[in-house]
């Protein structure tokens, strides 16, 4: 997600719910026996005490091992978003059904999930927020939800036995006007309305808006697209185009197919007036812009430079890791660019304004697909890995074309580093609140910088490319690039990096002894 045309405003901190299974709590719950939606008053609510103790299941239930079902964990353990993805199961595929009908009007959803049980499960949840609940069944049987917050808490009415396949289908009215807000760069997410249809925005957990998800960066599954629209509009999703049926209702069906696993972050459905722009990339890639119908010709000078910042970033950073790439040009307000997995968001000002800027921005996104899309990060204290990587290329490209010069960039950011780590902590250090606030930027750009400066430019180039050819398609943290630098490097750079990365002061720069950190204020 890039930053640049909305600086980081004032820390405003968000209130989490946060489950202690040790407290009883009063909850709504909806016994789901059939298709019944229910809203508003009509809704069935009833106490449900969670105890923090739950008496097994009998013995004909237990997995082969003899292990006792009991229920997943509300959340996979990420210290700063506890209750982010979730326990006892695996995602092995997403399919996602919507019936839109016009911008901010609710319409019939249908999520279907398939996964594989890591434990024997007696209730497993998913990451679930708003939106109406009709019905959810587990392989067919109707199931028993639980809305506690942002969690959806499902019995199924039998125990899933430790290493099976179950199929997960939760029957909703989605809500397209649900957004939220964070007081970093990230600012308004979830579902943002244009004149004539959506784009989405879930990073960093607004998934959970649209559709019901296990729903941590580090968590990827494929997914298939179905949107059905008016005739008048066209849907886009993440990968291929597989279907475009016409209904006998006049309404067409699109179906897309993700191609490779996607982080429920990273997922991109949108609906408009779209024209579908078709070029090519470097090796035959395929690059497919999606763009408002009266923004083709105005967009067109700085969408048509991405085989350039294709070819400039795979001399860097070796081949691009997916099979397509495209710019979606977002018919929004907001000042927000996202790295939706081979779609990324560019809003229409970054494209009308700047050439400096709209680069720079383009350049990041793209970035994000080698650091952030391909190798996700293990926790979100990793985010630097992300962000960092993303500006640094985006400051390295504008280097030579027409932006201030890296050394500049990173001296400023040098000198304000240690307020950074005073206000927002220390790059592999932040709090939610913080999460993408300028030091997970600029801030974390310079640690790299720092590297670059320490072990020499070839060096540099070596570790990069092994980091994203190493890990591609998996998750990696912060104690995995120490590890891999050092070892490229041939020496131990756990003594360089952990001060850089960890705590309060910034270490002196290599090779720039007249660089002095501004004194913290406040």
């Amino acid at each position: 997600m890039s930053a640049f045309t909305r600086p980081p405003g004032t820390q405003s901190r968000r209130s989490r719910l946060r489950r202690d299974p040790r407290v009883r709590r009063t909850v709504l719950v909806l016994a789901l026996t059939g298709a019944v939606g229910v809203t508003g008053a009509a809704a069935l609510v009833a106490s449900l005490r969670q105890e923090e103790h739950h008496s097994p299941a009998p013995g004909p239930s237990a997995s082969a091992s003899g292990a006792a079902p009991s229920p997943g964990a509300p959340g996979i353990g990420d210290p700063l978003v506890p209750l982010d993805g979730n326990g006892g199961y695996t995602v092995r595929h997403y399919t996602l059904d919507f019936d839109w009908q016009a911008p901010r009007t609710p319409f019939q959803a249908d999520t279907t999930i398939s996964a594989t049980a890591t434990q024997a499960l007696s209730r497993f949840d998913l990451d679930f927020a708003g939106n109406t609940l009709h019905t959810v069944t587990v392989d067919g049987a109707p199931a028993t939800a639980v809305r506690d917050g942002d969690e959806l808490v499902v019995t199924p009415a039998k125990p899933i036995p430790d290493g099976s396949a179950f199929t997960v289908r939760v029957a909703y009215t989605a809500d397209p006007t649900q957004r939220r807000h964070r007081g970093d760069a990230i600012g308004d997410y979830g579902w943002v309305p244009t004149p004539d249809g959506t784009v989405l925005y879930p990073q960093p957990n607004g998934a959970k808006m649209i559709f019901p998800a296990n729903d941590h960066p580090s968590l990827r599954a494929p997914f298939t697209f179905r949107i059905t629209t008016p005739p008048d509009l066209t849907a886009v999703a993440n990968g291929r185009l597989v279907q475009r049926a016409r209904r006998p209702d006049g309404r067409v069906r699109w179906t897309y197919d993700s191609e490779q696993p996607v982080a429920p972050q990273l997922v991109q459905m949108a609906i408009g007036r779209f024209a579908f722009v078709d070029g090519t990339g470097p090796r035959g890639l395929p690059v497919r812009d999606v763009v408002p119908d009266g923004l083709v010709t105005d967009t067109e000078g700085y969408r048509s430079l991405t085989p350039e910042h294709l070819a400039w970033l795979e001399r860097r950073l070796g081949p691009y890791p997916f099979r397509r790439y495209g710019v979606l040009v977002g018919d929004t307000d907001l000042p927000v660019a996202l790295e939706t997995q081979s779609l990324s968001v560019v809003p229409r000002a970054d494209l009308l304004g700047d050439q400096v800027d709209a680069e720079r921005d383009l350049v990041h996104e793209l970035t994000h697909h080698w650091t952030g899309d391909s190798v996700a990060i293990r926790r979100w204290s990793d985010l630097w890995l992300s962000e960092g990587h993303a500006r640094y290329y985006e400051r390295l490209y504008s280097d030579t074309h027409g932006g201030d010069s890296m050394e500049a960039a990173m001296r400023a950011a040098y000198e304000q580093h240690d307020q950074w780590r005073h206000d927002d902590g220390a790059p592999a250090e932040p709090t939610e609140a913080t999460l993408f606030k300028r030091m997970r930027y600029d801030g974390s750009a310079l640690v790299l910088y720092a590297l670059r400066e320490k072990v020499g430019e070839e060096t540099f180039g070596r570790i990069e490319r092994s980091w994203v050819s190493r890990y591609r398609g998996r998750a990696a943290g912060t104690r995995d690039f120490i590890a891999l630098a050092s070892e490229v490097a041939g020496r131990d750079l756990t003594a360089f990096l952990t001060p850089w990365l960890y705590g309060p002061h910034t270490p002196p720069m290599p090779g720039h002894p007249d660089w002095v950190v501004d004194p913290v204020e406040g």
